[in-house]
């Protein structure tokens, strides 16, 4: 199957936005919905990508190669509990894993890690913005969830175990 670039680049946003959803690669692509990404995924790059045990979007091992992209989960396959070790996320969500709570403190809703995020970086993200990188990050091991009266976050990994690279 010879891919196009338009398909070879948004193959390789696959790649480094794995383990993804839908709606995730939707803001990515600018698309109206998650079923326009999923007309997409089957008509133009069904044999680049699967949908794992959680439904989320994977890319093969081929897709990996084709695009010549990293990952954008590695895991030390050494390492316990499968921590991943190098995550590669897009600014937003490299400064939401940069305020986020740590696993030994107290979990924190969307908005406080959004004005967290503003203060910290003089930034004025979207609170939808901030709970997409939220459990983006959450699909990537290393943020958990505590239900409290609402949702709330916290590191699920020390901070310096994992290195983050920033995509955009």
């Amino acid at each position: 199957m010879t891919l196009s670039e338009k398909a070879k680049e948004r193959l390789a946003d696959v790649v480094r936005l794995q383990p993804t959803k839908n709606k995730e690669l939707q803001d990515s692509w600018g698309l109206e919905s998650g079923s326009e990404v999923h007309q997409y995924l089957e008509n133009e790059l069904k044999e680049y990508y699967y949908r794992d045990d959680n439904s989320l979007i994977r890319a093969t091992a081929d897709a990996a190669e084709l695009v010549d992209v990293e990952p954008g989960v590695e895991v030390d396959d050494a390492e316990e509990g499968g921590v991943p070790s190098v995550i590669r996320v897009p600014a937003l969500e490299a400064r939401v894993f940069e305020v986020l709570a740590g696993p030994d403190e107290r979990s924190e809703s969307v908005v406080s890690v959004l004005n967290k995020v503003r203060e910290a970086y003089d930034a004025d993200p979207e609170v939808d913005e901030v709970r997409r990188a939220l459990q983006s990050l959450r699909r990537k091991g290393v943020v958990e969830v505590v239900y409290r009266t609402v949702p709330t976050f916290r590191l699920a990994v020390e901070r310096d175990e994992v290195d983050v690279e920033v995509t955009d």
